[in-house]
């Protein structure tokens, strides 16, 4: 049942990556890079800080880094634990593979971007449904798209994909439920949730 399901995701990932082309590799490269969504990131600071205030904000930086720390040594303790390796390293894939990242690790069961990126999404987003509703499904977007740039440029499976992604999501809760609880004890009642 395994080895089906294993060999459906490399079918999967061939035909997915596949899909690509040279005249659309500059974007996927852009959207795959880690520093292009910065600004991102600072404008979900900024709202936060907006809504908050400032004592909250540090807060919301300090769980943020430990909820990105704790999804990353997940990450590695998958990907050294499972060891799977990458497409663009597995022989029988690799030689029909479009492999246009810059390089390729290892390992790649599960993908760290796809996690970090759902964690941020779920996490921002719920903290910031009150005042923005159709944030979060903005954020849920952006984390799928950035996932599929990985299968794009030959890095990741599918499934690897599909599974950093649950973690992701799971972990963004937990660390916005941690943030309501922390938020409320340390600042105030302030509207974190859409029952208020």
């Amino acid at each position: 049942m395994i080895d089906k399901i294993i060999e459906y995701d490399k079918q999967l990932f061939l035909f997915l990556n596949n899909l690509g082309s040279p005249n659309w590799d500059f974007l996927w490269l852009v959207i795959t890079d880690e520093l292009t969504f910065v600004p991102l990131y600072a404008i979900l600071l900024f709202l936060l800080y907006k809504k908050f205030g400032v004592k909250a904000l540090l807060l919301f930086i300090v769980i943020v880094a430990v909820m990105i720390t704790f999804t990353d040594q997940m990450t590695n303790v998958f990907k050294r634990g499972f060891e799977r390796p990458r497409p663009c390293r597995a022989e029988g894939v690799m030689e029909y593979t479009r492999f246009i990242a810059q390089r390729c690790g290892l390992y790649g069961f599960f993908s760290g971007h796809a996690s970090n990126s759902m964690a941020a999404a779920v996490f921002a987003g719920l903290l910031l449904k009150p005042y923005y509703k159709n944030l979060l499904i903005v954020l849920l977007l952006w984390s799928l798209i950035v996932a599929y740039s990985r299968i794009y440029v030959g890095v990741h499976y599918p499934l690897d994909i599909v599974c950093g992604l649950t973690f992701g999501a799971i972990t963004g809760f937990v660390f916005y439920k941690v943030s309501v609880y922390v938020i409320r004890r340390y600042v105030g009642d302030v509207r974190l949730d859409s029952e208020n």
